[in-house]
């Protein structure tokens, strides 16, 4: 049986909700702009949450709405801006499955379809209301008879369709849960990229902090080889807040804490560091996922850089007390995560590479001795591998070799690579 993605726009697809955006362009110099837009936002939310029905929200809100066509060419330039990064990056997944991949919305189909089109989705995937104008060109309502402007809308209308098929649910919202309530979805996924509501949260089958994630679960095509909501990003001690700001808005899993907690260090994938922290040679052994340190002053005295290039951890430090530091070591921390770069590392061959990935791309973190290379390429050779581009550098008793390979490879041949004598971490990286 296929696969039916059945994807909410508002605050999914795209990052925010698109009546809301409207009003602020519908009522820009209204005296009255702030405390219309906050009634609408409430009706918004009233509505998301379950408290009243969707009918009556959807009618409170184009009521006050005072909106034109002109008013929805500027919300569609800016929706597209909006789109919801983890959708953006996956683009290719979309149009690979266009068949499959459904718009289903209480919102409009004026502005939803020029918003998703670009990204493979057929305008006979598209299900949503539709405005009704004056003839100049006012909105005055909506076409009642449309299943999504009622309360339950989205269940009455895949109970309409009747998909013969494994249908999954994304979105933030009440009416998203009402398809899983109802039975016709195998699985709700409630989406969190842009916002958390607890009262749809608590009932999904699955919380989904990004598009990256669903593809991850379900074991689908995606863009990131891993969800970045799944590495735990521990900040300890005073870090300044738009450190943990660029981490979070990357997309990495946060915790701030005083201090290092034992039961965050076997799952620790990143660690950022106030000045004065210490971390334990025990610590540091016991943490087998922690990838790498940011540390905000000079590290030495405060850890064993050693025992970190023994266990493959890349560390970024402060050894000068710059303050653009609180800014620059969590973006290359970020950039080691995301691309592999190793650039002005304290313990690491100082490796920056293309932004671009070809293929997939393999990080092998080695003990530097002689043959090491030898064997890598052997792997690679007897796997008949088309290499798209190889960087190494060693640095003392370390070696770091980056390989982009095609992506048209048997997945045992990870296993293989793994297993090479001295390797001390192995990663794939795609995007």
């Amino acid at each position: 049986m296929k696969n039916y993605y059945i994807i909410d726009f508002d605050s999914t697809f795209t990052q925010v909700e698109a009546l809301d955006e409207l009003a602020r362009i519908s009522l820009e110099g209204d005296p009255e702009q702030e405390k219309v837009y906050q009634e609408i936002e409430r009706y918004t939310n009233l509505a998301m949450e379950g408290k009243i029905s969707f009918r009556e929200s959807l009618a409170g809100r184009i009521a006050l709405l005072k909106a034109n066509k002109n008013h929805l060419d500027k919300l569609i330039s800016h929706l597209k801006k909006k789109v919801s990064k983890s959708f953006d990056r996956n683009r290719e997944f979309l149009k690979s499955n266009s068949d499959t991949a459904w718009i289903v919305s209480g919102g409009f189909k004026e502005f939803i379809t020029p918003v998703v089109s670009p990204y493979g989705i057929k305008t006979e995937n598209i299900y949503a209301n539709t405005f009704l104008f004056d003839d100049k060109g006012n909105i005055i309502g909506y076409d009642a008879d449309n299943p999504l402007s009622d309360e339950g809308g989205k269940v009455k209308l895949l109970r309409e369709l009747n998909i013969q098929g494994r249908l999954f649910g994304i979105g933030d919202g009440y009416s998203d849960f009402q398809l899983k309530e109802s039975g016709l979805i195998e699985k709700f996924f409630a989406f969190t990229e842009n916002i958390s509501r607890q009262s749809v949260t608590d009932r999904a089958d699955h919380v989904t902090p990004s598009f990256d994630e669903f593809l991850y679960v379900n074991d689908l095509p995606r863009a990131i080889s891993y969800p970045k909501n799944r590495i735990l990003c521990l900040i300890v001690g005073d870090v300044p807040e738009i450190s943990s700001h660029i981490l979070k808005r990357d997309g990495f899993s946060i915790r701030v804490k005083d201090t290092f907690e034992d039961k965050y260090t076997k799952d620790v994938g990143m660690l950022l560091l106030g000045p004065g922290v210490d971390i334990s040679d025990e610590q540091l052994e016991r943490a087998a996922k922690l990838k790498t340190i940011g540390y905000l002053g000079d590290v030495k005295g405060h850890m064993s850089r050693s025992i970190c290039s023994q266990k493959g951890i890349v560390v970024f430090d402060d050894k000068k007390n710059k303050a653009h530091n609180a800014e620059f070591i969590p973006r290359r921390m970020a950039e080691f995560i995301n691309n592999g770069d190793t650039d002005q590392s304290r313990n690491f061959p100082n490796l920056l590479l293309p932004k671009k990935i070809k293929g997939h791309r393999l990080l092998h973190i080695h003990k530097n001795v002689p043959g090491i290379m030898a064997q890598l390429n052997n792997v690679y050779a007897e796997n008949e591998i088309n290499i798209l581009a190889q960087f190494l550098m060693t640095r003392g008793d370390i070696g770091y070799a980056v390989t982009d390979i095609d992506t048209n490879y048997d997945k045992g041949l990870l296993k293989q690579l793994r297993q090479i004598d001295h390797t001390i971490k192995f990663r794939i990286l795609y995007k």
